[in-house]
């Protein structure tokens, strides 16, 4: 008699106890084919045996689970838990208020179908002791996501592991504050840098920041005070909201090459006044990303009210959380030429492999990569140009790179900015030979020509802002394909400002165009045609497996979510930030969208791209857009299935919302 695998997902996290309990509530199922799970039993979690399930909603197809005569891989039986309500089509997560009511999912069978009915209440008895369980069972997609994460990374799920294993990731979640901060020295901009090193001395410090002269006459209560006479929390307390600067050891001893008198020069001419901070609630990764993009050493670090807690110094921020990204910075930082930087672009690709070993998160690996990524092109670019240029212009890029969605390698989408009035006879060869080097490095160049050696890629800012204004105007759904790269576009080096201003550009253009543009802008994220046909693969063939059983991970998934948020984006003017996780936080803020729907759509869109990392870290595929549902387990099929229903159901928004006909 068939009985339940302990070997398999989720029952290989039991103890004897709990696989004892789970064998007295366990019995035979059999189901002739077309017949149907009454509603009676739908309290019950199921395992196929042989066979196969079909899942709809509404007499609409959703799923489908077969037994191990239909997968790859003895032993490789789906499973399902009839009590699971279809979340991502509940009424919290719809764009448009619906009054229909939820119904539950309906099961019938293909074929002649043998399951295992495991009863309800003795699943929800262990689930409320073993908190594995509860993770691979739970409603929500994000911890079934966690657990799945989990078990890619280790063969074995004891609690011990599991603790370790998330350990890295917790770390880059928890708030910087929890970090040990170093306290708070102001002086005023006008004091000597004499009295600077006489304060960062008796503090133990490298530095002191700076009150600006202008801030000066707006404090009231600190008078004629001596800095030293507070304690840092005092201080601080008293430099609510002001824009300060800071002043280092290295600043000094600038100012003594510069055969400076220290009792007699101001602090105001060596402080450097564009000052990063961060809040008190961001997480440790965001500040790790903070220093390494902008190569600092130290962040102070704001309270709600505004208030300067304490600075976050480099070193003790990696000494928390032990993390070697900051040595590949270096590597790149100090690299001379190609061969050089070439050493530190394979160490980005051997730290993805390793922090995906390690099971950090997705989107932590990916946004940590993109800041990599920008400092090769930097100095990739440093190392071509002269300053003037690098002064002039501003290099972007763009698509999932300016997503910070790009982990592997796939190509490049990139452009240049010129300052108006700006010229240089050796831009065009410039750009070349940048493209160029980057394909050596491993970075491809795109198929598409949306790279910076297409002079359409390469204008001044006033050649950019008109054909902006063209993109809008024009129906051409090419124009759309170029709107949203530079949507896309994130800041890599050079003028800054210039991107600003495009930005700028970018909202009053949308702002006058036809209010018609974005619902036609929409109909990208359906052309793919509907999520049923991805559905249908899972569907094996009568006597054997479907021949084309593939599925396209980005356009079935990554793409629709992409550009529908993208979308969204534009409709509500989020015009200034270019990542799908920002955007999505963004789009909370304006009540466009719940948080709990955001929170499942940034899962599946991570899922998407972690199994798309999977796929290229196990194959020779660069692209890795392919996998085949055959060939996951139990477990990465059911979440397949279930992002790719968020896909669905979020595609059937956008129809409703934006009165789109069905693709």
């Amino acid at each position: 008699m068939p009985h339940l695998d302990f070997s398999q997902p989720p029952f290989d996290v039991l103890s004897l106890a709990e696989r004892q309990s789970i064998r007295k509530n366990t019995q035979i199922r059999y189901l002739a084919k077309n017949e149907s799970l009454p509603a009676g039993e739908l309290q019950c979690l199921y395992v196929v045996i042989k066979g196969q399930i079909e899942q709809s909603l509404d007499g609409e197809f959703v799923a489908s689970y077969v037994g191990s005569n239909h997968a790859d891989g003895l032993n490789n039986n789906d499973w399902f838990d009839s009590r699971r309500l279809p979340e991502s089509l509940t009424k919290d997560n719809q764009l448009e208020p619906e009054s229909t009511p939820i119904q539950p999912y309906q099961f019938r069978a293909n074929e002649e179908t043998l399951l295992l009915q495991v009863a309800g209440t003795a699943i929800d008895k262990i689930s409320a002791q073993n908190h594995l369980v509860r993770q691979m069972l739970s409603d929500k997609l994000p911890e079934r996501l966690k657990a799945l994460r989990q078990r890619r990374h280790n063969k074995t799920l004891d609690p011990a592991s599991y603790t370790n294993q998330q350990e890295v990731q917790q770390i880059m979640l928890q708030p910087v504050i929890d970090v040990h901060l170093l306290p708070v020295h102001i002086v005023d901009a006008d004091d000597s840098l004499y009295e600077a090193a006489r304060i960062m001395t008796k503090a133990g410090l490298k530095h002191v920041l700076v009150r600006p002269l202008h801030s000066l006459e707006g404090l009231n209560n600190l008078g004629d005070l001596q800095l030293d006479d507070l304690d840092g929390s005092q201080t601080a307390q008293h430099e609510t909201r002001l824009l300060l600067g800071i002043l280092t050891d290295t600043d000094i001893c600038r100012a003594v090459s510069d055969k400076q008198d220290p009792a007699t020069t101001l602090c105001q001419r060596y402080a450097n006044f564009n000052l990063r901070t961060i809040k008190a609630s961001d997480e440790i990764g965001d500040a790790l990303l903070t220093m390494t993009r902008y190569r600092i050493h130290r962040l102070p670090v704001i309270d709600k009210s505004g208030d300067v807690v304490g600075v976050l110094g480099q070193s003790d921020m990696l000494a928390h959380i032990g993390h070697h990204s900051q040595l590949i910075s270096i590597q790149i930082e100090q690299a001379q030429d190609l061969s050089s930087l070439d050493t530190a672009v394979e160490l980005i690709g051997r730290y993805i492999r390793a922090q995906h070993h390690n099971g950090v998160k997705i989107g932590n690996i990916s946004r940590m990569v993109q800041t990599l990524n920008a400092q090769v092109f930097t100095k990739l670019w440093q190392l071509i140009v002269p300053d003037e240029v690098m002064a002039n212009t501003c290099l972007i890029v763009m698509g999932s790179e300016g997503r910070g969605e790009q982990i592997m390698r796939t190509d490049q989408d990139n452009a240049l900015i010129i300052r108006d009035g700006y010229t240089h006879p050796d831009l065009a060869q410039f750009a070349d030979t940048f493209n160029s080097h980057l394909a050596t490095l491993g970075y491809p160049l795109c198929d598409g020509n949306i790279m910076m050696t297409n002079p359409m890629w390469r204008q001044s800012l006033k050649q950019f802002t008109a054909q902006i204004d063209l993109w809008f105007r024009n129906s051409d759904p090419m124009h759309g394909i170029y709107l949203s790269a530079i949507l896309d576009g994130e800041y890599v080096c050079g003028d800054e400002s210039l991107l600003t201003q495009v930005r700028q550009h970018l909202k009053l253009t949308h702002q006058q165009a036809d209010p018609m543009f974005v619902r036609q802008f929409a109909r990208a994220a359906l052309q793919f045609g509907d999520v049923n046909q991805w559905w249908q693969k899972f569907v094996p063939l009568l006597g054997g497996k479907s021949a084309s059983s593939d599925i396209d991970l980005k356009k079935a998934g990554i793409f629709p979510l992409v550009h529908g948020i993208r979308t969204l984006a534009l409709e509500n003017n989020v015009l200034d930030v270019p990542s799908t996780k920002a955007r999505l936080k963004a789009l909370v803020q304006v009540d466009a969208m719940t948080q709990e729907r955001a929170d499942t759509l940034l899962e599946a869109l991570e899922f998407f791209m972690a199994q798309r990392l999977s796929v290229a870290l196990s194959t020779d595929d660069k692209y890795a857009r392919q996998v085949d549902p055959t060939t996951l387990t139990a477990l990465e099929r059911d979440l397949l299935k279930e992002c790719l229903a968020v896909v669905k159901s979020f595609k059937n928004q956008l129809r409703q919302h934006y009165q789109l006909e069905i693709a």
